[in-house]
C-alpha cells in the first residue's frame, strides 16, 4: 500500500523546483493520511513523531517559491485522469460541482466574511463567518462502491478586492457560478475529452450558459450541464414556423409553459424505465422535452421530468441528444460531492488551516453590504503578503484533496479491499467495499508497520530522518 502511494506520489517531482520541497510535499501527504487531530499543521509533527524543531520548516512549505499550485493541481488532474476508474455517461466522464462553506473565527485571515446557511438542521446556525469554497470532484467507481474524488477547491468569494492587486487573480472578480463553469471546462480541456457536468439547481442561471457557449466555441472539447430546475419553472415552445411573411423581427419563443403543470397535463406521455439511482436500481417514470429557457437567451435544453417514490423533480441538460434515463442517473450522482466534503471535514480535516496575517483589516462582524470591502483599505506594501497568504490557505486545502484522493483510489483496489475490511469491525457487513474512514483508520494503525516493511522506501526513509531522536532509539529497540 505504501508502494502504491509512494509510485502516485512520485508524478509530482517535475513540480517542484527543489527536492528538499519535494520531500515535505511526501511528509505533509503522509501526515494527511495519518493524523487524529484537527489542530493545524501541528498535527502534522505529532501525527509522525517528528522533530519538533522542524515546525517553521513545514510551515514555509505553504508559502513556498519552489512550485507553483496551478502546476500541482494540473499534475493531480492528469494523475486521476490516468489511474482512476471513472463513472461514465454517454461515454464521458461525468464531473460534480457544488459549493462548500466553511466556518472560520480568526480576525486577520483574507477572504473571512459573513454566509448564509440553508440547511434543515437545528444543530447548525443560519448565518456564519467564514470561507466559501468552489468544489470540484469527478464520479469514480463502480455500481458496488463509488466516491466523488477531489479534483479543484478555491475560495470563490470575498475575494474581488484582491482581482486588482498587482499579481493577484482576475477570476476572483467573477461570481462563484462563472469561476465554477470556467474551473470545470479547464478541468475538461485537461482530460482531453468532452465531459458532462452535475450541478445543483443553484447554478442554472443565464450567465452561466452564455460562459458555456462561449468556451465551447473556443476549444477542441465540449462540456455540457446536467442540472435541476425549480418546480415553478417556466420556459417556452418553439415558435411556430409561418410561411405567410409579415413585417418586423421574427419570433423568438413560443407559448410560454409551466414545467410544474405538465406532470398533469401530460400524465399519460410519461415513460417508464429501471435507472440506478443512490445504489440501486429504481422504478421511474420521465417525460423528456425540449424547451427554450432563459429571458432574452431562449436556448433549448432538454428537460426531463421525473416520478419515483412520491418524488416529482424537473432535471436540465445541455445535450439535447443525452438519454433521458441517462441524465437522471447521472444527477443521481451529484449527492457524491456532499459526502466528499463531509469526509474531507470529518476524517482528515482537509479545511483546518490557520493561515492568518496582521496586516489584514480585522474583521467586522457588524459590517453591512453597503460598507467597502475592508481590503481596499490595505497598502500595497502589504498586497503581496496578503497574497502568499491566501494561496497557502489553497495550497493546504489541495494536500487534503490530493490525501483524499489517494484514500478512495485505495478504497477502490481489491486487493486492498480485502485486507483492510478485516481490520475494522462494522456491524453490518460492507459486503467487499470500505469506505474512506475505513482506510483512514486503517492507515492511522498500520503506517508505521508498512515503514517498517518497506523500510527501503522514499517515503520512510525520508519520515525516519525527521523523527524525533528518542521516537527513533525506542522503535530500534
Amino acid at each position: 500500500m505504501l508502494q502504491f502511494v509512494e509510485k502516485l506520489l512520485s508524478e509530482f517531482r517535475s513540480c517542484f523546483s527543489r527536492a528538499k520541497t519535494y520531500n515535505w510535499f511526501l511528509v505533509i501527504i503522509s501526515a494527511f493520511l495519518t493524523r487524529y487531530d484537527s489542530l493545524g499543521v501541528t498535527s502534522f509533527i505529532r501525527a509522525l513523531s517528528l522533530n519538533h524543531h522542524l515546525y517553521e520548516t513545514m510551515l514555509h512549505f505553504f508559502r513556498s517559491s519552489a512550485y507553483k499550485t496551478s502546476e500541482l493541481k494540473k499534475c493531480w488532474h492528469k494523475i486521476v485522469w490516468k489511474n482512476a476508474p471513472f463513472i461514465r455517461v454517454g461515454n464521458r466522464p461525468l464531473l460534480i460541482g457544488d459549493g462548500c462553506k466553511v466556518v472560520k473565527e480568526a480576525r486577520h485571515m483574507p477572504g473571512v466574511k459573513k454566509l448564509c446557511q440553508e440547511s434543515e438542521d437545528s444543530s447548525k446556525p443560519q448565518f456564519i463567518h467564514g470561507h466559501m469554497f468552489g468544489g470540484i470532484g469527478a464520479a469514480i467507481g463502480n455500481h458496488l462502491n463509488s466516491f466523488c474524488i477531489p479534483l479543484d477547491l478555491t475560495i470563490q468569494d470575498g475575494l474581488k478586492e484582491t482581482a486588482s492587486w498587482a499579481n493577484g487573480n482576475l477570476s476572483n472578480s467573477l461570481s462563484h457560478v462563472i469561476q465554477m463553469i470556467r474551473n470545470g471546462h479547464a478541468i475538461t480541456q485537461t482530460f482531453s475529452v468532452d465531459s458532462y457536468f452535475a450541478l445543483d439547481r443553484y447554478f442554472l442561471t443565464v450567465p452561466l450558459l452564455n460562459e458555456l457557449t462561449v468556451l465551447n466555441v473556443s476549444s477542441s472539447y465540449r462540456l455540457d450541464i446536467i442540472t435541476r430546475a425549480k418546480m415553478n419553472c417556466t420556459a417556452y415552445y418553439k415558435p411556430e414556423s409561418d410561411s405567410t411573411p409579415h413585417r418586423g423581427r421574427p419570433r423568438k419563443k413560443g407559448n410560454a409553459v409551466r414545467l410544474s403543470e405538465l406532470f398533469e397535463s401530460r400524465s399519460g406521455d410519461f415513460t417508464k424505465a429501471t435507472a440506478f439511482m443512490y445504489g440501486k436500481e429504481q422504478e421511474v417514470e420521465y417525460l423528456s422535452v425540449n424547451l427554450l429557457w432563459g429571458t432574452k437567451l431562449y436556448q433549448e435544453l432538454q428537460f426531463v421530468l421525473v416520478k419515483y417514490n412520491n418524488v416529482t423533480t424537473i432535471l436540465v441538460s445541455t445535450d439535447l441528444s443525452l438519454e433521458p434515463v441517462a441524465i437522471i442517473e447521472a444527477y443521481a450522482h451529484r449527492f457524491k460531492i456532499e459526502c466528499m466534503f463531509r469526509e474531507m471535514k470529518q476524517q482528515i480535516h482537509g479545511f483546518s488551516y490557520h493561515f492568518w496575517n496582521q496586516k489584514v483589516p480585522k474583521l467586522n462582524r457588524f459590517k453591512k453590504k453597503s460598507d467597502p470591502d475592508p481590503l481596499s483599505t490595505v497598502s500595497e506594501d502589504s498586497q503581496e503578503s496578503i497574497l502568499g497568504t491566501i494561496d497557502a490557505i489553497e495550497r493546504f486545502v489541495l494536500c487534503s484533496e490530493i490525501s483524499m484522493g489517494l484514500i478512495q483510489l485505495i478504497a477502490l483496489k481489491p486487493y486492498f479491499v480485502e485486507r483492510i475490511e478485516k481490520q475494522r469491525y462494522l456491524r453490518t457487513s460492507s459486503q467487499g467495499k470500505v469506505s474512506e474512514a475505513t482506510v483512514t483508520e486503517y492507515l492511522r494503525k498500520h503506517f508505521f508497520r508498512l515503514m517498517s516493511l518497506n523500510s527501503h522506501s522514499h517515503i520512510s526513509r525520508l519520515i525516519l530522518s525527521l523523527q524525533e531522536p528518542d521516537f527513533i532509539e525506542d522503535k530500534s529497540a
